[in-house]
């Protein structure tokens, strides 16, 4: 009885997870937009409702497919940004392995019926894809800013973001772990998140109708003569992102409940900070930025793990130096050099001794594509990110 009565409710809600669907060429290329992975996020599920009827009225015009869903449902209900825990931190290993539509285990939790629904209607998206997928995330934040991207550093993903008007941030999810982008990222889907502004601003709203735009475009399912108000979309996202930057992030404060973290007033998306400059206090006292940069995301809310982050802007120069050597597999080279030595236990990974390899800091290992796992007794463990050039659906770049 349990068992049947879960599965009714599977059912029920996976069709709340599903706002709309279009199919051209079912081989095409396939776009992915969701909405609100976390429930107090309410702009991006709104940008996908203004969306859909102007879609519907261009039949036959999408020339892939094109699949809008809605994330954390029964948060977005309660406009609560998580029922149990966090559903962006919820994607590792053992969560999707206990979560998979087939798997006996019995959901515990609400986030838990969530992903088992979300994988369920991603395992068959990405079982009838052809050619490319991208997916788009949705998201806002509790203080006022620049909108942004956010990328996870392959090429395959900055070919895509550098198609938009907007400033995107490379290496977030070495910070994270468990987000839906990074387990798209490794199903071969060209993934991108984005910052639209302030929760409850009507800006945020117009700045995700936009970026929907210009994803239907760049992903090859509409053109830009489909699209009547085209340049309208693009002066909505020039206007709110300005100048455009790639920034990398360089320190993420996570925070917990338990430490009465409370960040100090005032602080705005990519504001200039000082190295020693206090940014926020908490049970121990006064939290100063450990290097100068630009504050990303600083946490004017109840509820989340990360209280601010530091990013440095990034020169081309660098990001052309980086597709040249990835391009030449030099990173296939990288276990010869003295301190470093590949993981036996764990295919793709490097072991480093810093400090034997002191000169081969973490910054060259990012060109080569790597990301950081964890760094413990003098000894860095970084791992090459999957799908950096070649897509598993058979394009290539």
């Amino acid at each position: 009885m349990p068992e049947k009565a879960e599965e009714k409710s599977v059912s029920n809600t996976e069709s709340e997870h599903l706002l709309g669907k279009f199919t051209g060429n079912p081989e095409g290329e396939t776009l992915i937009i969701f909405g609100s992975v976390h429930g107090n996020e309410a702009g991006g599920v709104a940008a996908i409702k203004r969306v859909l009827p102007q879609l519907e009225n261009l039949p036959g015009k999408i020339r892939g497919r094109v699949y809008f869903l809605a994330g954390n449902t029964r948060a977005l209900a309660k406009s609560v940004r998580f029922i149990d825990t966090d559903l962006n931190r919820h994607w590792t290993l053992e969560n999707i392995t206990n979560n998979l539509p087939d798997s006996p285990v019995l959901p515990k939790i609400s986030e838990d019926r969530e992903q088992r629904e979300l994988l369920r209607i991603f395992n068959e998206i990405f079982s009838e894809a052809k050619t490319e997928v991208y997916a788009l995330d949705l998201h806002s934040t509790s203080a006022t800013g620049v909108p942004f991207g956010t990328v996870g550093d392959t090429l395959r993903n900055r070919g895509f973001a550098q198609k938009f008007p907007i400033t995107f941030l490379l290496g977030i999810e070495e910070q994270l772990d468990g987000t839906i982008l990074e387990y798209l990222n490794n199903l071969g889907a060209v993934t991108l998140g984005f910052e639209a502004g302030q929760h409850f601003s009507e800006s945020t709203v117009d700045n995700h109708e936009a970026l929907i735009w210009f994803a239907l475009v760049n992903s090859g399912n509409l053109s830009k003569t489909d699209i009547p108000e085209f340049e309208k979309y693009r002066g909505i996202l020039e206007k709110a992102t300005g100048t455009r930057r790639i920034l990398e992030i360089r320190h993420r404060q996570a925070v917990a409940p338990e430490d009465e973290f409370e960040m100090n007033a005032g602080f705005e998306n990519f504001q200039k900070i000082k190295r020693g400059q206090i940014l926020a206090r908490d049970k121990s006292g006064e939290i100063k930025a450990r290097e100068s940069g630009m504050i990303l995301m600083p946490l004017y809310q109840k509820l989340g793990e990360d209280g601010f982050f530091i990013g440095r802007e990034i020169s081309p120069f660098w990001l052309t130096l980086s597709r040249v050597l990835r391009k030449l597999r030099v990173a296939d080279f990288m276990h010869f050099l003295p301190g470093v030595k590949k993981d036996a236990s764990v295919y793709g990974n490097l072991i480093i001794n810093t400090n034997i390899a002191r000169f081969f800091p973490l910054q060259i290992f990012h060109l080569l594509g790597f990301r950081k796992r964890r760094e413990r007794d003098h000894k860095l463990i970084v791992s090459r990110r999957r799908f950096d050039t070649k897509s598993p659906f058979g394009k290539k770049i």
